[in-house]
């Protein structure tokens, strides 16, 4: 498990629950344990950011019923999530770059 700076979480955060739902729809659960197997995060963080991000129609909601308790809410990103995910790629790729840059002039590496 690798830990990271909480203001790098923060940022990458949206976008990482963009691209995972771009694939498939899916629950905020599930969203959390992908993640996490990456990186550490608290799973309530995910489901405010899913709330904010439906309020804002990146996300469209629907129930499936669970045979393992109540009914899940699943998340389906909308065209205008999958427009907004490819806005913020761009300028995460660009952002690395920079920073990569700096750190090569700099540092050396």
């Amino acid at each position: 498990m690798i830990f990271i700076n909480a203001q790098f979480k923060k940022g990458a955060l949206e976008m990482c629950v963009l691209v995972l739902a771009a694939k498939q729809d899916t629950y905020g659960y599930e969203l959390a344990h992908k993640i996490s197997e990456n990186f550490q995060i608290a799973e309530g963080t995910i489901y405010p950011l899913l709330r904010r991000m439906t309020q804002e129609a990146y996300f469209e909601t629907y129930l499936i019923e669970s045979s393992e308790g109540p009914p899940r809410k699943y998340y389906r990103l909308t065209a205008t999530g999958r427009m907004y995910m490819q806005e913020i790629i761009k300028e995460w790729r660009e952002f690395c770059n920079g920073v990569d840059r700096i750190i090569a002039e700099e540092v050396g590496e």
